[in-house]
């Protein structure tokens, strides 16, 4: 499974706006193209940082989109207030306790490794971060998605409410570091979102 994330720097008055949007006419029109499995929205109100991530059925049908997808995300930004930045990913992990509700939140983690320690960074997220996230307070799903070529990683990990998001911070804190250093890994960015829109039907790869 592939996945296409592209970060919006919107205008937070036109935060609200924008999630209409992607809820309304974004889901529909990507829908109807094949290949496409879901699709999700990450917000910052305070920062107005918002990422929607689209998910494929493979690489080539995450490719083959990319004419039809174009206009569709050059709307967005426009109704969101920010230029796109736009990222592909391998999901290379998925794991669900259960799917996430109304008021869910997502830590989301970018990483770095070297490219030849992709593999091994992705088994030491399976055997040693995820047990140990799965733990923590009010946690609901864990994904790890990885770019092969430069060695980029992101893990998402969404739970129930904000709350014990604020409440776990600490121990997710020590699990990553510990994780991160495991795997070699260099943290790049830690960000606290709104689970604004969750419709991925990504089976479970864990």
């Amino acid at each position: 499974m592939y996945a296409r994330s592209t970060t919006f720097l919107a205008r937070v008055s036109s935060i609200d706006e924008g999630i209409a949007h992607i809820r309304d006419e974004v889901l529909p029109a990507l829908t109807a193209i094949d290949g496409f499995i879901g699709l999700s929205l990450l917000v910052d109100r305070n920062s107005g940082r918002c990422i929607a991530t689209s998910a494929w059925q493979s690489e080539e049908a995450m490719r083959s989109s990319e004419n039809q997808v174009e206009p569709v995300r050059d709307r967005a930004a426009a109704i969101f207030g920010g230029g796109p930045q736009v990222e592909r990913w391998e999901i290379a992990v998925l794991h669900r306790d259960h799917r996430s509700r109304d008021g869910a939140c997502v830590r989301a983690t970018w990483m770095q490794v070297e490219p030849a320690q992709a593999d091994r960074g992705i088994d030491m997220f399976k055997m040693g971060t995820l047990p140990a996230i799965e733990d923590l307070e009010g946690f609901c799903s864990a994904s790890l998605m990885v770019d092969r070529s430069s060695g980029r990683c992101v893990s998402s990990v969404t739970y129930d409410t904000m709350e014990s998001m604020e409440r776990n911070r600490e121990a997710a804190g020590a699990v990553r570091r510990a994780g991160t250093e495991e795997a070699s890994a260099e943290v790049l960015d830690v960000g606290e979102f709104e689970l604004a829109l969750a419709h991925l039907r990504v089976p479970e790869m864990a």
